[in-house]
């Protein structure tokens, strides 16, 4: 079947003569459509443009503040990494203090890995449009959750160190380990020929002569357990100073503390007295741990 045609006429200017078309009616149609859709597409573009002209100021602060984003990621790289270092140098120090106190040194940290993701000079090198590296942001997060781990573990470590010291300050502070009064021993602690019988006997102490009258001091902080009267020691006092250690002094002249009182070291608890079996004025000194009586000298470090 033929298509139909349209005669088409052109009248030129002048004299020339009438040319007539005769165009297929599709054709015109097609011609018709092709430049609709034309018209669309040129709608559209233009709309597309303005709309990304509009967006151009919006993508410019989105670019910005990726680009700072980016800083504070490489910011806060720098800062993990300088937090691990002063980590790690913690803990080599709570080892080597633990190692002097004899004390049982820590885990090897297996869980504490390495800080950050990438390089920090890698991070700068990058453009201001790119977006956040989501491996470096998961490693980042990871380290602060090992950081926090760190710390929580490091606490309660420096908890068990400061108590441990806590208790051998206690135990120094208890200790005797001070002269309880001037003067010169005239008998040293352990095997002698008594005084009075002129046999051998075994001397739980040490006997310091000094006038009478003389302070008499706590070589160690304690709690005074009992005083009193002793045919053999006179006037006796004694002090309980924790740890299995007690420290007695005899032949006194005077006690200048009530029992059940605390005292620290280097305060005066009697004077030096005459009381008792003796043979001039002195202090009976007596140390015993765990209620043995062991040398005295060995505990004064002056």
């Amino acid at each position: 079947m033929a298509f139909k045609k349209i005669n088409i006429v052109i009248l030129p200017e002048g004299a020339k003569q009438v040319r007539q078309l005769k165009v297929p009616k599709f054709l015109l149609l097609l011609i018709f459509c092709f430049f609709i859709s034309g018209g669309f597409f040129l709608a559209w573009v233009f709309k597309d443009y303005r709309s990304v002209k509009t967006d151009i100021p919006r993508l410019t602060l989105l670019q910005k503040e990726n680009s700072r984003n980016q800083e504070q990621i490489v910011s806060l790289t720098e800062k993990i990494s300088v937090i691990q270092k002063k980590l790690t140098e913690l803990n080599d120090f709570d080892k080597k203090l633990r190692m002097m106190v004899n004390l049982e040194p820590t885990r090897s940290n297996p869980h504490f890995v390495g800080m950050g993701g990438s390089d920090p000079a890698s991070l700068r090198s990058r453009t201001a449009a790119e977006k956040l590296n989501q491996k470096i942001v998961r490693s980042m997060h990871k380290s602060l959750d090992e950081i926090d781990t760190e710390i929580s573990v490091q606490m309660l470590e420096r908890s068990e160190l400061l108590s441990y010291l806590n208790k051998q300050k206690l135990l120094l502070a208890s200790t005797p380990s001070v002269w309880p009064t001037r003067g010169w021993i005239s008998s040293e602690f352990g095997y002698r020929l008594s005084p009075f019988t002129g046999e051998k006997e075994f001397h739980k102490g040490v006997d310091i002569c000094n006038r009478s009258g003389s302070p008499v001091i706590s070589p160690a902080n304690g709690v005074v357990a009992s005083m009193g009267t002793d045919s053999g020691y006179g006037n006796l006092l004694v002090v309980n100073h924790g740890y299995g250690l007690i420290t007695k002094y005899a032949h006194l002249d005077k006690v200048l503390v009530k029992k059940g009182q605390a005292v620290e070291r280097g305060q005066q608890i009697a004077l030096v007295g005459n009381t008792g079996r003796t043979t001039g004025p002195h202090l009976h000194y007596e140390v015993h741990l765990n209620g043995v009586p062991v040398n005295p000298l060995h505990y004064i470090l002056n």
